[in-house]
Formats: C-alpha cells, sequence, structure tokens
C-alpha cells in the first residue's frame, strides 16, 4: 500500500513565508500523533562540517523545534560523533562545531546534545536478528529518547549513491562501534598511476592507516576501519573501493541499523528531507560543490522509505544545473545519481529496507 509524503515548495508571499508553510507540513504529517507532553524528542540532524555550507539552516529547524514546544515535549538537538579525523570526532569539537554553524540555543531555541557521549562509546544494544547483525549499537541518547524527528539533508553521497532519511538515521545514530560495524567490508584500494603522492589521504586519516612509499599513498589494510573518507579528499580520483562486492553489503549494513534506531520508536517517528543546496557528496566534507539541481522543497512523512524515493523522484524530474559536477545525466528524467557516483547501485538500501519491512517504496505525494 502507498504511503503518504507530504510536500511543500519554495514558494513563499507576504502572508505566508517559507518557515510557516514547515509548520503546516510537519502538522499535516502528524507531529500530534508522535510527540506528546513530556516526550523527550530526539531532533536528529547533520550539523555540518566545519567548511561546509549545504546542510541544513538552522533558522528551519527552530521552527520544528517551536512546534513541539507547542506540543509540551522536551526537544533536543542531536548527532553522533564521526569515525574520521574532522571536527566533529568527539563531543566538544562536534558543539563547537555545531555552534560555529549557527546552532546555538540561542537560534535553536534547544540544547545540543552529542547522543554516543564524549568519544563515541556511550551506546545501547538493540536486538535485530537480521541477516547481516543479529544486534546493533546505537548512540546512547537516541535509543533513550521517547520519540525522534529525523532532519536529513538529501544529497549525494559517495558510499551510498545518496543520503536521506535511511541514512540520516541507519549511519548517523550508530555509536562509534555501530559504524565501524557497518563500514567493516569496506576496504579502498589506491591506483598508483593516478595517485599524485600529495599527502591528502594521510593527512586525513584518523587512523594512520595511510602512508607515503616512493611518492606514493598506501593504505595498511589491519589499521583501515572503512570509513571512507580518504575517497572523498582524494583530489585526483585515486581512492577506490571494490564496488561491486562491497557497496551491496555495506547499504545492508547501514538499513540495518535504521532498523534497530526505530525499532523503539513505533509510531514516534517523523521523516522530513529537505530538498534544498542539493550537493554532490556528504556534508562530513568540510566543502559543498555547486548544486546538481535547483532547490526543490521539502518532504515529510511517517514512512523512512518513501520519503527517500519521492525525493530521488524529485531530484531526477529535474534539469542539472550549469556549472555543476555532472558531465552526464544531466536531463529531466535522468539519473543524477548514477551521473556521480556509476557504480553505486543506491536503489539497493530502498529495495531492503522494503524487504525488512521498514516501508514501501510505493508513495503518493501530497502537495501542503
Amino acid at each position: 500500500m502507498a504511503h503518504t509524503v507530504f510536500f511543500i515548495d519554495l514558494r513563499a508571499t507576504y502572508k505566508e513565508s517559507l518557515v510557516m508553510k514547515l509548520t503546516r507540513l510537519v502538522n499535516a504529517a502528524g507531529l500530534s500523533e508522535i510527540v506528546k507532553e513530556r516526550d523527550f524528542v530526539a531532533v536528529k540532524l547533520h550539523f555540518g562540517e566545519r567548511g561546509n555550507t549545504a546542510f541544513i539552516r538552522p533558522v528551519f529547524v527552530r521552527r520544528i523545534v517551536e512546534a513541539v514546544n507547542k506540543r509540551k515535549g522536551r526537544p533536543f538537538l542531536t548527532d553522533a560523533n564521526t569515525l574520521y579525523a574532522g571536527t566533529r570526532s568527539d563531543a566538544p569539537g562536534h558543539l563547537i562545531t555545531a555552534i560555529e554553524n549557527g546552532f546555538a540555543f540561542s537560534v535553536v531555541n534547544a540544547p545540543l546534545v552529542i547522543a554516543d557521549g564524549l568519544k563515541g562509546k556511550s551506546e545501547r544494544c538493540v536486538f535485530i536478528g537480521q541477516k547481516r547483525f543479529k544486534e546493533v549499537f546505537i548512540a546512547a541518547e537516541i535509543e533513550q529518547a521517547d520519540a525522534l524527528i529525523s532532519l536529513a539533508h538529501f544529497k549525494g553521497h559517495e558510499l551510498s549513491g545518496f543520503g536521506g532519511t535511511l541514512k540520516n538515521i541507519g549511519m548517523g545514530c550508530a555509536s562509534r562501534r555501530g559504524k565501524l560495524a557497518q563500514h567493516s567490508t569496506l576496504s579502498p584500494k589506491v591506483k598508483r598511476k593516478k595517485c599524485t603522492g600529495c599527502g591528502a589521504c594521510a593527512a586525513h586519516c584518523s587512523q594512520g592507516a595511510i602512508s607515503l612509499k616512493e611518492e606514493k599513498a598506501v593504505i595498511l589494510s589491519g589499521r583501515c576501519i572503512g570509513c571512507g573518507e580518504c575517497i572523498l579528499v582524494c583530489p585526483a580520483g585515486a581512492v577506490q573501493i571494490q564496488w561491486n562486492q562491497s557497496i551491496p553489503v555495506f547499504l545492508e549494513n547501514m538499513v540495518e541499523y535504521t532498523l534497530g534506531v526505530l525499532q523503539g520508536k513505533k509510531g514516534k517517528a517523523l521523516f522530513l528531507n529537505f530538498l534544498t543546496d542539493i550537493s554532490p557528496a556528504c556534508d562530513c566534507a568540510p566543502f559543498n560543490d555547486a548544486p546538481l539541481v535547483r532547490d526543490i522543497g521539502v518532504l515529510a512523512s511517517r514512512d523512512p522509505v518513501a520519503i527517500d524515493q519521492a525525493s530521488v523522484d524529485l531530484v531526477n524530474r529535474e534539469r542539472a544545473l550549469p556549472g555543476s559536477c555532472l558531465s552526464t545525466h544531466q536531463g529531466p528524467g535522468e539519473d543524477k545519481f548514477k551521473g556521480i557516483y556509476p557504480k553505486v547501485d543506491w536503489a539497493l538500501q530502498l529495495d531492503y529496507a522494503e524487504k525488512i519491512g521498514l516501508g514501501t517504496r510505493q508513495y503518493r505525494l501530497e502537495r501542503i
């Protein structure tokens, strides 16, 4: 059965601004059924790496907080620490980055809580009994929350093809141990002919797993944790994954973690995808390239699979913007994410999520 995905475009007037439309969106999607008085509400978002500007604007987040407060819920903004060596790999750095990017209490009207603690070790074990994992490790403060609102910036992603609700929850809500488990099958390789020996990958690696030998990068498999960040930072495109073997397993791992996060949140979760500043890569990068297509709008649903499918479809209906990184798949109806990452079958995450009961790829788009 098709599930409803609610949609607002970015048109506004002096009578109703975009943030006012956002309130109507979450109300239509059933916020009053999800948030009850005194509920601890985890508002899960990506605060953006320092240097990145594509993340969701704090003024939009404040509007979600206000809607939760109106229902006498107790919202907090949250994310879990990263595996890679960036500005969000521990709680102090993560909080500083969030505040520098505009998510201070004075702006968003909610406290910031790093869900897996100081060093990413605060976690709860959740039994799921699936093919890849029997149990998963979820950031403690998210697992303990009464309700979950996922605010995902929809964009391309170098490992999953696109990053939307499923990735925001499955990867973003995992503790450090959970993130390691999901990445365990990824083993980057360096193409020596392409490597320029610049050392960018070695400088970025949090595990010291990359060194330069004979002016070429070498990855030590025993130290590599599979976070994939070296793929993103290599200016020559010399670091690559064994795509056909690794990516399908990674996507199933991520989806099973999404199941673990939502297992205790039945009827208590709402998902929003922001189709704005649709960048080619993850907000974990310390930069963002030009957007692939125009800003489209914001989606909301109670179904995490339907909202990601609808988001992909809306992006792919657009014509690519001049000046984006797309050299192929530029026309309306062409797959923009295949144009960026031709070796990633992004549909696998949606198929598997549907298979294990997270939702349906069939949806009905309702414009608000």
